[in-house]
């Protein structure tokens, strides 16, 4: 406990706002805190603010904190501290810190402020022995996509670096990609009418019905897709794999009304290497041959959110060297895959920056869920393991 005394302090401290990322009532005084730790370290820091981007005129700050050894390689170390609603039903106050049997419970306190605590815990440690140069990059809105996040630092403040490590993950794997995704809404259009007489309506809420069980034909198609990246441990399949899933139906207005208009939302996950404007075609192909039984249906596809996904080439020297540094710190062998989920690495990957991601967030501390926690052993594993890297 008192090796991890730095990083405990600093957790305690940026848990204790909440931060969230519906309301983001606290996101510029959880910053300024950052910002000073970094400089009690001898970090050169600087906030940069989103918020004329935004649409809601909230503030945006995204905190830079350099460490500079003057070396020519740079490594961005990702994380961020906003986070998802507390929700209700927790043992402890969420916004309190607490200590108990090797866990530090908290909203955030695994989803991801833990990660800044243990990148500032390695830059102090590491100090001017560093061998190559340490961007830590605490960002916001990662909940909610990371467009003014670390997709405003990368894009248009112009961050750069050699290597990206994104701690926004956990210690089972050394993730080398991550799942895209096309999400969006299909609508069926049928005619309105009386449900006393259903003959002159066309009941758009039956046809959804029937496009539903049609879907389970693309869903099966999705999942024939396979990566040539490994999966996660302990996953449904050895590779990853493509996925679609109906998560949301919306019909009628009243009971003594047929539903002229029925809609159901989707999500459908890439492989890292898909094309995704592909995906999308092979989507719009299949409903277009969609037969519902009656030619007066119409069907609809309006997509929301696409891409993401990305991958890392496991044979560079940023996978190779962090793996040595994972292995020569845990003394176990490390399973190099992709993620089934997406992260902020698209960003840096986008810019042709090698990205990995590797953090403290294990799969079993209920992250988003009630008592979050997180491991005090992850934040020194993984510091440790990032001071490895940096010194060799």
């Amino acid at each position: 406990m008192q090796e991890l005394e730095y990083e405990i302090n600093v957790l305690k401290k940026i848990v204790s706002y909440n931060t969230d990322s519906v309301t983001k009532t606290y996101y510029r005084e959880c910053a300024e805190v950052i910002a000073d730790e970094a400089e009690k370290i001898g970090l050169k820091a600087e906030i940069f603010d989103a918020k004329d981007k935004a649409k809601d005129r909230l503030p945006r700050p995204n905190v830079v904190a350099t460490l500079d050894v003057g070396a020519p390689k740079t490594l961005l170390c990702i994380a961020h501290f906003d986070i998802v609603p507390a929700g209700n039903g927790w043992k402890y106050d969420p916004f309190t810190l607490t200590l108990e049997n090797g866990k530090a419970y908290g909203r955030g306190a695994a989803d991801n402020k833990s990660a800044i605590a243990t990148l500032f815990g390695a830059a102090r440690k590491v100090g001017k022995s560093a061998k190559m140069n340490m961007k830590i990059l605490a960002t916001v809105d990662e909940e909610i996509g990371g467009e003014l996040g670390l997709g405003y630092l990368i894009n248009d403040v112009g961050i750069n670096g050699d290597e990206a490590l994104i701690v926004d993950a956990g210690t089972e794997i050394l993730s080398i990609g991550a799942s895209g995704i096309v999400s969006g809404t299909i609508t069926v259009r049928g005619i309105q009418g009386h449900a006393g007489y259903p003959h002159k309506a066309l009941n758009a809420l039956e046809g959804m019905c029937k496009l539903v069980v049609k879907l389970e034909e693309f869903k099966n198609f999705r999942e024939n897709k396979l990566s040539k990246f490994d999966a996660p441990p302990g996953s449904y399949k050895p590779k990853v794999w493509g996925r679609f899933s109906v998560t949301m139906l919306e019909a009628g207005i009243k009971s003594n009304i047929i539903p002229g208009v029925a809609t159901s939302t989707f999500d459908m996950r890439l492989i890292p290497e898909e094309n995704e404007f592909k995906a999308r075609e092979e989507l719009e192909k299949f409903l277009s041959k969609v037969d519902l039984g009656d030619p007066r249906y119409k069907i609809e596809l309006n997509i929301n959110l696409s891409g993401g996904n990305y991958y890392t080439d496991p044979s560079l020297p940023l996978v190779q060297n962090f793996k040595k540094a994972i292995e020569n710190v845990t003394k176990k062998v490390i399973p190099v895959a992709a993620e089934l989920g997406g992260n902020d690495g698209r960003y840096t990957s986008a810019k042709g920056i090698p990205t990995i991601c590797y953090g403290p967030i294990r799969n079993d501390t209920n992250f988003h869920g009630v008592n979050e926690f997180v491991w005090l052993e992850d934040i020194r594993t993984v510091r440790d393991v990032i001071c490895w890297y940096l010194t060799h």
